[in-house]
């Protein structure tokens, strides 16, 4: 049996539900295929990591009615500490001095994912197919068909609009035809959870070393996620090394600042690439968050800017939904989808992808100028409220989607 939809989105991660969520309310036919349940062990979105979302992301969840399951335990991040191993530069943003409550909130995947696909297996307009796989894209004029495979499925979809949402190496976006310049770090990030001696009042550090970043995020009860990037001989040593040993380079690597490091949590290597997408759309298809760019997670900005890729498709849809021949995957939609996301994608990548080059360069002129480059950083004001605005997808004169300013979508 072959159903039809406005939109189908493949991939029901953290920003394929976000766009799930975000369209249940629009009244448009919406069908989502995930191939792993989003509480099994197996599930690569909604695993033991965290997510800093942006005041901006805080918005669109709020707006989407997700926030209030997520608040009680996302931590506040009241500020930021940048500073770089060896060097006397450093730089602090204040949430306070920016007027702000928090510069962001640090969240657990898990409790993400049960927030959002609570509100998923709710909605009465969401046909959710999982666990499921796509098997088979066939491309027409007008519409688009796609094989399901999985327990309990083999039904078929014919839809106007789909949206790859599944990931870095996305299936969806190759089947369309659109290729992605990656390039390998050559590094892996080491993720724990970590216990200091005293308490981070809040304060979000980002340290970097001579093998790569070190970043300790503030969690409820004193605890912090931390982000360990390093070389993949030494991320491979590390994960065979005792708690003990791991806790000394901790400590090596990042100070007394929060005392002694006294407990570690389970360690999970994580490979780190850039991957970009050459385009964002080709045909009936629109390619959101990872699938479109996979980012390092240095500034922490990956899923607020695929969240970001959420609102302004979800926002353009409701524009035209009312329309007399509603067709979701029309080109002038996609076109201005691509047009609104290219200046805030842009931005974001070059911004990551330039902080992790210029904090690996050995050569000591680059060192001394990005030492300095903190201690300016520190003592301006504006551009402290620049990064501000662009972790919020404000920057340059950037639209800004209704859901990120708190409008909902009417």
């Amino acid at each position: 049996m072959t159903q039809r939809f406005d939109i189908s989105i493949v991939g029901g991660g953290m920003v394929g539900a976000s766009l799930a969520v975000a369209l249940a309310p629009l009244g448009v036919k919406v069908a989502l295929v995930e191939a792993v349940p989003h509480g099994s062990v197996s599930q690569p979105s909604f695993d033991e990591r965290t997510t800093a979302l942006s005041n901006g992301s805080r918005r669109i969840l709020e707006t989407l009615g997700v926030w209030s399951d997520i608040s009680p335990v996302a931590t506040p991040i009241r500020k930021i500490h940048v500073s770089d191993q060896g060097r006397f530069g450093f730089a602090r943003i204040d949430a306070a001095e920016q007027g702000l409550a928090a510069m962001g909130y640090v969240v657990p995947n898990r409790a993400l994912g049960t927030a959002l696909w609570s509100r998923l297996q709710a909605s009465a307009n969401v046909h959710v197919s999982c666990p499921a796989e796509v098997s088979r894209i066939t491309q027409g004029e007008h519409e688009v068909t796609l094989e399901i495979s999985g327990p309990g499925t083999g039904a078929g979809i014919e839809t106007h609009l789909v949206v790859a949402a599944d990931g870095a190496q996305s299936a969806v976006r190759a089947a369309f035809g659109v290729d992605a310049e990656s390039r390998d770090y050559e590094q892996t990030a080491v993720i724990t959870t970590v216990l200091p001696q005293r308490f981070h009042e809040g304060i979000a550090y980002e340290r970097f070393t001579g093998t790569g970043p070190l970043a300790l995020l503030p969690l409820e009860g004193g605890r912090c996620t931390l982000v360990l990037t390093l070389s993949r001989a030494m991320a491979e040593a590390a994960m065979a090394w005792s708690d003990a040993e791991f806790l000394a380079e901790v400590q090596r690597r990042f100070g007394f600042r929060l005392g002694r490091f006294l407990k570690v949590g389970r360690r999970v290597p994580y490979p780190l690439s850039i991957t970009r997408a050459t385009r964002t759309s080709a045909g009936r298809c629109v390619i959101v968050g990872n699938a479109a760019q996979g980012l390092h997670p240095v500034a922490g900005m990956g899923f607020n800017l695929g969240l970001r890729d959420v609102a302004s498709l979800a926002e353009l849809i409701a524009e035209r939904r009312h329309a007399s021949h509603f067709d979701a995957g029309a080109a002038g939609l996609l076109a201005e989808y691509d047009a609104w996301r290219a200046a805030d994608r842009g931005g974001v990548i070059a911004f990551t992808d330039g902080l992790v080059r210029m904090f690996a360069n050995p050569l000591s002129v680059v060192q001394g100028l990005r030492n300095v480059g903190l201690l300016a950083f520190d003592l301006l004001p504006p551009a402290k409220a620049a990064l501000s605005r662009l972790s919020s997808g404000a920057g340059g004169g950037t639209r800004v989607p209704k859901l990120a300013r708190g409008v909902a979508l009417q």
